[in-house]
């Protein structure tokens, strides 16, 4: 099986509550909890940096697709929102809503939402995901 990345993100947490260091081939973010569940919010929480992820997904697969067919859409906005609930086994419903800030025809709109759908991130998403861990 093939990594998705060549090296591996590196996540540290020292003795500040939440404040998390995340490294990256090219630098580091902060992430941290909001100051209702006891962090200072200095950063994205896990649920929005994981809801970011699919967001900046889709953003860049939508654009690679409309340059690539060489359509006059200069901006596209997407507003990302994920729901849980929990009847025995929990459900996960994530909701993505895409503008446009030029008008699109009906065929551009059914061809985006497919295109939308196969981005990188939302494969893994709607796939079977395996979690092994180590200590």
């Amino acid at each position: 099986m093939e990594k998705l990345l060549e090296k591996d993100i590196v996540g540290t947490i020292g003795s500040q509550k939440y404040l998390c260091t995340i490294s990256w081939r090219n630098g580091q973010l902060i992430m941290d909890e909001p100051e209702i569940n006891g962090g200072k919010d200095l950063g994205p929480d896990p649920y929005s940096a994981l809801l970011a992820s699919l967001a900046g997904c889709t953003l860049a697969t939508l654009r690679m697709y409309i340059d690539r067919k060489g359509w006059d859409i200069p901006e596209i906005n997407v507003a990302v929102n994920a729901e849980q609930e929990s009847d025995g086994e929990l459900e996960t419903i994530f909701s993505r809503h895409i503008t446009f800030s030029n008008e699109i025809t009906v065929e551009q709109k059914e061809r985006l939402l497919l295109i939308a759908n196969k981005c990188p991130v939302s494969k893994i998403l709607k796939g079977k995901i395996v979690m092994k861990t180590q200590l």
